[in-house]
């Protein structure tokens, strides 16, 4: 039988495989490499076809065995596992396995699993107690530092033969002039002068009900009566005495004669008791960035250094202290005095409630400190009390409540007498927590 191709002899091979050829090996010497990978080996001498093979080639290069339809002459096949000879050009496989170093690697026989999927849910279960905590670390540490910084001086249990308490609460808010802390340049920068002593430039009592806020100024030059009272001092008792102007109360005896004298002539019981001065007032307003104001005429007063164009404006601490100050340039004088007060305050609230303000740790910790190192409050108060206190304000800002002067039904000697009649239909309707019906100046 002929091995070779039709035409071909083998004498016409000669010496050398092909013309031209420079080697003498024979065809079986030239067949592509083909790898085993184990088994059993050969016998020597054994051939492809179960006949003897050729001489070793020279130049010790090993015979390989023929590879014929997918299988071997030794009858070997590319399906036995690490015997047969798979060279991937029949089945378009690749070398390797996913997840590892596959067959002819280091990792054969080894697999990695699909990767697990995220548990989200106990992500986030301890993202939400991560940040639970943390609020509530934040939190209680602000109100432990918060409430340390209240200054709680005044004892409002000094206070004699005190009307009985309605419902809701009342508190009676004042703004002193109170010049305590400020150096002589902040004294002139803040027009306040050098007196001695304490007075009160403001004072107005702020009703938290059930039924709507009620804001009510009291006029400075209130006629009214000083009745006998306790000294806050001495702890003895003091003779009353008689007409004066009500922020004379302050002036005799500080905060516990000034209440001692509200309650007499009001016959409202006053719960608790918040008092700023000047340097504080200031300070929070330029901790909370300025307040907006709409101003509707220009005035000036050289007392108080204000000077103001109408319109829409911001008001520094400077500013807003000369605003809530000024009565000379006004023909209503300190009755419009106490409307400029109450607009601004609410004002002032509104703007420290912004989330600009109450989200923004650098703005709201400095506006705070600012505002609580410069109280003075009874010493019943508490934060909730003073946060109760503020809500209100900003809720009679907003229209939710209403703010008024107290009623004034004329003058004596330069000072302004309250109508009677009306101030004790208010009186009863604040102890009742019901609506206000009456208006004041």
């Amino acid at each position: 039988m002929n091995d070779w191709p039709e035409g071909w002899s083998g004498d016409e091979r000669g010496p050398r495989y092909g013309r031209g050829s420079a080697g003498a090996q024979p065809e079986g010497a030239r067949v592509m490499r083909q790898v085993r990978r184990g088994g059993p080996a050969v016998p020597p001498g054994q051939g492809a076809y179960g006949g003897q093979r050729p001489a070793a080639p020279p130049h010790g290069v090993p015979q390989q065995p023929s590879y014929v339809d997918g299988g071997y002459a030794d009858g070997y096949t590319d399906s036995d596992d690490g015997y047969g000879y798979d060279s991937g050009y029949n089945t378009g496989q690749v070398y390797g396995r996913p997840g590892g170093d596959g067959p002819g690697g280091p990792g054969e026989g080894r697999t990695r699993g699909p990767r697990p999927a995220p548990n989200w849910g106990r992500r986030i279960k301890w993202t939400a107690i991560t940040l639970v905590t943390a609020l509530v670390v934040t939190s209680v540490a602000t109100y432990f530092w918060a409430d340390s910084k209240l200054h709680r001086d005044v004892d409002l249990s000094k206070v004699i033969d005190r009307p009985e308490a309605g419902k809701g609460t009342n508190y009676l808010i004042v703004g002193s002039d109170s010049r305590a802390g400020m150096s002589a340049e902040d004294k002139k920068k803040l027009h306040t002068g050098s007196a001695e002593g304490k007075r009160t430039d403001s004072m107005m009592i702020l009703h938290v009900g059930d039924n709507g806020d009620t804001l009510i100024s009291l006029p400075r030059d209130s006629n009214v009566t000083i009745p006998q009272f306790r000294g806050s001092e001495s702890g003895k008792i003091r003779p009353a005495m008689g007409a004066n102007k009500l922020n004379a109360a302050y002036a005799f005896d500080g905060p516990t004669l000034l209440v001692r004298t509200i309650e007499y002539n009001t016959g409202l019981h006053i719960d608790h008791y918040v008092e700023i001065g000047f340097a504080g007032f200031a300070n929070i307003v330029d901790a909370v960035g300025g307040v907006e104001m709409t101003i509707d005429q220009p005035f000036k007063d050289k007392w108080s250094g204000a000077d103001f164009k109408a319109g829409k404006q911001k008001l520094n601490g400077e500013q807003a202290l000369a605003f809530v100050r000024t009565r000379h340039a006004f023909a209503a004088s300190d009755l419009q005095r106490t409307k400029n007060q109450q607009k601004f305050l609410s004002a002032l609230a509104h703007q420290v409630a912004t989330p600009s303000t109450v989200l923004n740790p650098f703005k709201f910790y400095p506006t705070v400190g600012a505002g609580l190192d410069s109280l003075v409050v009874d010493k019943d108060m508490s934060l909730w009390d003073l946060a109760s206190m503020f809500w209100a304000m900003k809720g009679v800002s907003g229209g939710d409540g209403k703010s008024m002067n107290m009623p004034i039904s004329g003058s004596t000697g330069g000072n302004l007498v309250w109508d009677k009649a009306k101030v004790k239909t208010l009186v009863d309707e604040l102890k009742n927590d019901e609506t206000v019906t009456v208006s004041g100046n």
